[in-house]
């Protein structure tokens, strides 16, 4: 069982900034899946941001490359999600979740079968 906590939500205007923390209460370095999902007012939820911990490689959504960026720090079992200038279509809930993977996702694979998920943060972005 692996306990999920994410911090660092809040409400900001159009173009501002906000850095998301997800607190993991297991080893993130072991061959990991670690992900950010979000779900918008009357959306679906989708994937915006995951890393595979064996190699490093991370994928983005399209709406949020160049934006948004994943990060660890395997001392401390945190994952981040940094969002630069952010857009009233970034609103939402953000979750952070995990999962166990032994090897790298194949493409169309990056934000499946997550077996842990945090509660969730709220972000709110206004014009």
């Amino acid at each position: 069982q692996v306990n999920l906590a994410e911090s660092g939500g809040g409400s900001v205007h159009a173009g501002g900034s906000l850095r998301l923390s997800c607190a993991s209460s297991g080893d993130i370095d072991s061959l990991s899946c670690l992900g950010w999902f979000r779900q918008g007012p009357g959306k679906e939820r989708e994937g915006v941001a995951s890393v595979f911990t064996g190699d490093g490689s991370k994928y983005y959504a399209d709406s949020v490359k160049g934006r948004f960026t994943i990060s660890l720090d395997g001392a401390k079992n945190m994952i981040f999600l940094d969002m630069n200038n952010l857009e009233p279509e970034d609103t939402g809930m953000y979750y952070c979740a995990s999962r166990l993977c032994r090897v790298r996702p194949t493409s169309g694979d990056e934000y499946t079968d997550f077996d842990y998920w945090g509660r969730g943060t709220q972000v709110t972005v206004s014009s």
